[in-house]
Formats: structure tokens, sequence, C-alpha cells
């Protein structure tokens, strides 16, 4: 089991699921807006007062650390000791497959507590009729703060490259299934989705929050994984929003001018394929404190200010 350090707040059958990814740790700074944006917990409550309280939110910290540097291997295979990316790949399907072992596992020892009331289980619809089974699971919204945007470019990779299935084909010998069968399968996914394929398959939003490395790679510019997204919404009649929220502190920094140059790059690739997709991939751009000179605060007041709607 992955040793993340994880924080939800409550679970319950959402509406939704926010998956936050954490960046670098910062300690002992003395100011105490960033120390307490730099609470995990604090954190959740944000999301959920972001998103509604019909979501369950759930953040996630890499696991492990090389002193302040958040390394996440397990979810990006090519990292350095620093926790700067290589390359992204979708080979294995790391970073999906990683999340939802995780999140199962949290699910499970809440399940084993009792925390989840019975009368909660079967509060999403569930149709059964002849062999056909169907069921209306949750979205989940990912979020990468920081270095944490370094797993949405890993898990995006993988979205590219995934199969893009109905949740109705994701189902194993349906028309064997009893209804005590299918309700027992899709109890967990009514949560969390129960696979690395539903998992990529219920991502509706991507919000990209002040992400930034010391290297190449804080954003993904590789325009042929957009276009493959894009076309399987076309096909598949699914829709995805990116969202980049940015601050001077990383959009404007001098030293790192390889931020901004991969962001705009990005946004170009989103436009012109939301534009193509006729509206299935939809993307914004969203910037805050642009009339303040960049500091270390913005970068975390940015998640308590952020607009999601």
């Amino acid at each position: 089991m992955l040793s993340h350090t994880l924080k939800h707040r409550g679970v319950n059958v959402p509406v939704a699921n926010a998956v936050f990814f954490n960046g670098d740790r910062v300690e002992g700074s003395g100011n105490p807006v960033i120390e307490r944006l730099s609470d995990i917990q604090k954190i959740a409550e944000i999301l959920v007062s972001k998103f509604g309280s019909s979501i369950n939110a759930w953040v996630i910290e890499a696991p492990s650390f090389n002193g302040p540097f958040a390394v996440y291997k397990e979810l990006i295979p090519s990292v350095n000791k620093w926790g700067e990316p290589k390359s992204y790949s979708s080979v294995g399907f790391p970073a999906s497959t990683s999340i939802i072992s995780l999140l199962s596992t949290c699910l499970k020892e809440w399940q084993a507590k009792n925390v989840i009331l019975k009368k909660q289980k079967q509060s999403f619809p569930v149709t059964i009729s002849g062999s056909k089974l169907t069921c209306s699971p949750p979205r989940t919204f990912i979020l990468g703060f920081s270095k944490g945007g370094t797993v949405l470019n890993q898990l995006v990779t993988e979205l590219a490259f995934s199969d893009f299935k109905s949740h109705a084909n994701l189902m194993q010998d349906k028309e064997k299934q009893t209804r005590e069968d299918f309700l027992e399968i899709w109890e967990e996914n009514q949560i969390i989705p129960n696979s690395k394929e539903a998992f990529l398959h219920s991502i509706a939003e991507i919000h990209y929050v002040d992400v930034g490395l010391n290297c190449a790679g804080a954003y993904l510019t590789d325009h042929d994984l957009i276009e493959k997204i894009s076309m399987r919404l076309v096909e598949q009649d699914g829709t995805i929003r990116f969202v980049l929220h940015g601050t001077p502190r990383q959009w404007c920094d001098s030293k790192r001018v390889l931020i901004r140059t991969e962001k705009d790059k990005l946004l170009q690739s989103l436009e012109f394929e939301a534009q193509r997709s006729e509206g299935k991939l939809q993307v914004c751009e969203r910037f805050y404190f642009a009339d303040q000179p960049l500091n270390l605060q913005m970068h975390f007041e940015i998640i308590e200010v952020l607009d999601v709607s």
C-alpha cells in the first residue's frame, strides 16, 4: 500500500469526488497564511466549500519527501530524487492504478468502522432490466497544486491512451449477475471508481492550481495527447473541462520563464481542440493577484480564493 498522507472530509455517497494532489512542503515560514493553507485538513474543508457539501474531498500528499521536496515516484516512475519528472508515459498506467488502490484502501478502512450508513449505500439510481444493468456513479474532479500538477500531467497522459468504455461496458458478465451481485460490485463504485478505467472515465474537471517546477514538465506540451483526448470525447459523447489557475508567483517569474511558456503552449492546444470538438473539451484560464508583486503567500492563497465555477 502506498504511504501517501491522505486526508478526506467524511466518506459519503457523493455527486462527485474532488481529489487534490499537494506539492512540496513549506515549514517554519512564520507566515500564518502559508501555515494555515499547508494544513491538509484545511484544504479538504476548502474543497468542500468550493464544490459543495455533496462531494467527497480527498487530499493526497506524495508518498515520500526528500527534505521539503515531494516525490511522487509510485505515480510518476521517471521522477528524480527531487521529484522532478523526466517524462510522462502511460505504460502501466501507474498514476491511475496507484490512486484507485489508495482510495479503495481508505474507503475500506472507513467501511470497517461503520462510518458509511447503510441508508447511504443505494442513494444513486440503479436500474435492472433483464440483463441490462446500469448505474450513475460520481464524477471526479482532479486538482494539482504546485508540484502536484505533475500528477495531473501523468493522469492526462494516461487518459489519452486509456480505453474509453461506457460504465455499462466496464461491468463483467452482466447477463449472469443477480441484483445482489450487481449492487455488491457497484457499492464501492458509487463512492469511488473501483478500477483505473472507471477512474479515468469519471474525470470531468482538471484543475491546474499554480503549478510550477524548476525544470521542464510543469505543463504538458505534447499536442497529440490533447488531440487524442478530444477525439475520444467526440466519439464517446463525453466532456472534460480544463482550468488553468495561476498567480504571478509562477506565471511571471523572470527566473522561471519556462513555466509560462509551457502554460501558454498547453492553453493553445486546449483552445484549439475545444473548438474542434465543438465544446466536448472545455478550457478556461484564471489569473489571480494580477496587480500584486509575486510572493510565496499568494502561491498558497490561491487555494482559498480558487474559482471553480
